[in-house]
């Protein structure tokens, strides 16, 4: 591309521009009245209430339909559901499952009857009818899977019966309740390393330590957000001291690994020994001199490629630095830009809740038996929504508003048909409304930032509300520039899901070539996402200064980066993994000072420190969520950062530092490129 060309009225974002890319906005309009016509429906017509349901072994609900009464859901051993681990919760426990009136209330092992051959205490499948029972011995029963091997006096959580509240102990290894060591279908013990309810004792201590100290946690967290702040201001002092003390860090310890390397060479090689090891299957044996040799030769060869290309980026390095810490001179200076996260971040739980509720609301209840997206639902004619419906196939939701007239007349209801589609809609909106709020959030920053690299003295040139400024040139002429690029992520976000979805169908596959064909297209696709997300972000920052439409935008943001290549590699380089220490040190620092006050090591604060039955807990949950404040704290600086070096660049081919022409970069910038404004004669 062409470098740009000077423009004796361009001295920051434009002012007079208009509406970018109104066909998308207008497509996002009417996709977003279709999210809310389903939501409609779903809220009409839908009942969150049958994910409370538990379905069986045959796909009956219990309480509902043909099991009404039967309204508590007992699993024949759930031993097995420990097993499977968090894929229980996709796959579904392995164990035949029944409706039951009532959850146990007592403790039972099969083999109190195996031998006088009573059957009265046993919970058996449908199929095993009373003749069944009386035919088939109790061995019998329990070898096929036909009636329980054992339960628990349990309770109904969610109408699932688990024995919570049942005293278990452990002998040898082996789970006893009472007198009685619990055995399985195929006779084994049930060991303690198999019996996953007890975690409901560290569950309930989990919660105490939490109710106690939540109040600590949020002044530790906020903590973390005043060590963020505090962290920004002092980076335009540090970053340079960061960057070359880690440089020159790298640059020692890899010189002394290769002296290492040699010394050890030189001493063995006279005196040579093997040593060996086993890698999976193999035993390998290597000569200690030879492998020295050869790891020294190794690490030689990597320190000359990076020491001379330390020497040749040594000034990009320098431009990297000076922008971090014009980045932090500009945060500083627009303070507000710090508290900015807050909105796209509240707006991103509201789009996350709002599909949430749609999904939920989703779960429908069809008169034919039909699968309705997650759930078999049988027929009932009790089931009431917003208003009666008969339970004769003859309802639809398209003419819901003749339905007192033509009820019994009406073919089966479309949305009942489809609701596996509308599901994927509400998806793949909700990939669509997050991403056009990031794009919100990235423009409005981008806007501000360049209104402060483009005043010429700062911070006097600077506007008023540069923020506020921002947002609304945002909101108000490039809604359909925020829609489209946005979209362009959504649409592979929603391939990469449908991809993952094939990869669980496909893994019982044995085709190599099939495993191999997915493993590249999710590669491409995660390969694309990244780059669409990085071209997208300098897409609305030239969008932001200029107002052109988002292709326009994208172009001359790409033709700029090609142009400077090379800088643009080391400082997206430089800037990820200074941001990325700080983040870590920010997160050290409130994590320490956590350990140190739960763990009772300030004694003036010790009066303070609750009793904890995990003190680790909190910490972790400290950690967590400073690790939260601190990425958005940081993505401010990120896209501050961005937005200065792409005005940088665009003032290096725009002006020449003449007195009709001067740079708006600062001095520390221009004299590592070697340029400088000229002073005007008086």
């Amino acid at each position: 591309g062409k470098p740009v060309k000077y423009d004796p009225s361009f001295n920051g974002p434009i002012k007079n521009r208009s509406c970018t890319d109104i066909i998308c906005c207008l497509v996002f309009i009417i996709f977003i009245f279709g999210l809310a016509v389903v939501a409609y429906f779903a809220f009409a017509y839908g009942d969150p209430k049958l994910l409370l349901y538990p379905q069986d072994s045959e796909g009956n609900l219990c309480g509902y339909g043909n099991m009404r009464g039967k309204d508590h859901l007992f699993f024949f051993d759930l031993v097995k559901c420990g097993r499977m681990g968090p894929g229980v919760f996709v796959n579904g426990c392995p164990t035949p499952q029944v409706c039951l009136a009532e959850c146990p209330k007592d403790n039972y092992v099969y083999l109190q009857n195996a031998i006088d051959n009573k059957k009265d205490k046993l919970i058996c499948t449908y199929n095993a009818n009373k003749a069944t029972k009386v035919r088939l011995d109790v061995n019998t029963l329990v070898g096929d899977e036909e009636c329980a091997a054992y339960y628990l006096k349990s309770t109904s959580v969610i109408n699932r019966c688990l024995p919570i509240d049942e005293l278990i102990n452990i002998v040898d290894g082996a789970v006893e309740i009472g007198n009685e060591t619990l055995r399985d279908a195929e006779n084994n013990n049930v060991t303690a390393s198999d019996q996953f309810l007890a975690a409901k004792e560290y569950a309930e201590k989990a919660i105490a330590d939490l109710t106690s100290t939540w109040w600590m946690i949020l002044i530790g967290l906020f903590l973390g957000m005043i060590i963020c702040f505090i962290w920004i201001v002092v980076m335009r002092w540090i970053a340079g001291i960061m960057v070359w003390f880690t440089i020159l860090a790298f640059v020692a310890l890899f010189a002394g690994g290769i002296a290492v390397c040699f010394y050890n060479y030189l001493i063995y090689k006279d005196n040579d020994e093997a040593f060996s090891f086993t890698l999976a299957v193999v035993n390998l044996t290597f000569s200690k001199a030879k492998l020295f040799l050869g790891v020294g030769i190794t690490a030689a060869i990597i320190f000359v490629i990076v020491f001379l290309i330390l020497l040749f980026l040594c000034s990009r390095i320098r431009i990297a630095i000076s922008l971090i810490k014009e980045g932090s001179r500009a945060v500083g200076t627009m303070i507000f830009t710090l508290v900015w996260p807050l909105f796209p971040f509240v707006l991103q739980l509201g789009v996350v809740a709002l599909w949430a509720v749609v999904a939920v609301f989703s779960q429908q209840l069809p008169c034919d038996n039909s699968v309705s997206f997650s759930q078999q639902l049988p027929c009932d004619n009790s089931v009431s929504f917003s208003q009666q419906l008969p339970c004769d196939n003859s309802v639809s939701f398209f003419l819901v508003s003749i339905y007192s007239i033509f009820s019994q007349y009406i073919q089966v209801s479309l949305i009942y048909r489809y609701t596996i589609y509308l599901q994927i809609y509400n998806l793949f909106m909700l990939f669509w409304l997050v991403n056009f709020v990031v794009a919100l959030g990235q423009m409005t920053l981008a806007g501000a930032f360049a209104s402060y690299y483009w005043a010429f003295n700062k911070p006097k040139d600077i506007p008023a509300f540069p923020i506020l400024s921002s947002f609304w040139r945002s909101i108000r002429y490039h809604l359909g520039t925020l829609a489209f690029g946005s979209l362009l992520i959504a649409i592979v976000q929603l391939i990469r899901v449908f991809l993952e979805y094939l990869d669980h169908k496909l893994k019982g596959s044995e085709n190599p070539v099939a495993k191999f064909l997915m493993k590249c297209l999710k590669c491409f696709f995660w390969c694309l996402e990244k780059f669409l997300k990085f071209l997208n972000k300098n897409a609305y920052i030239m969008c932001a200064v200029y107002g052109k439409n988002f292709c326009i935008s994208a172009k001359n943001a790409f033709m700029l980066i090609l142009r400077n290549v090379v800088r643009v590699v080391v400082i997206d380089q430089v800037t990820d993994f200074l941001l990325f220490i700080c983040k870590m040190v920010v997160v050290a620092l409130t994590g320490t000072g956590a350990f140190f006050f739960f763990d009772g090591r300030i004694e003036f604060l010790n009066q303070y420190k609750p009793t904890l039955n995990f003190y680790f807990i909190p910490i972790i949950i400290v950690v967590l969520g400073t690790y939260v404040i601190a990425s958005c704290f940081f993505s401010v600086y990120n896209m501050a950062v961005d937005t200065l070096f792409l005005c940088f660049l665009e003032d290096l081919e725009r002006n020449d530092g003449s007195t009709e022409k001067p740079y708006y970069m600062s001095k520390d910038l221009m004299g590592i490129v070697g340029k400088k404004n000229k002073v005007p004669k008086s």
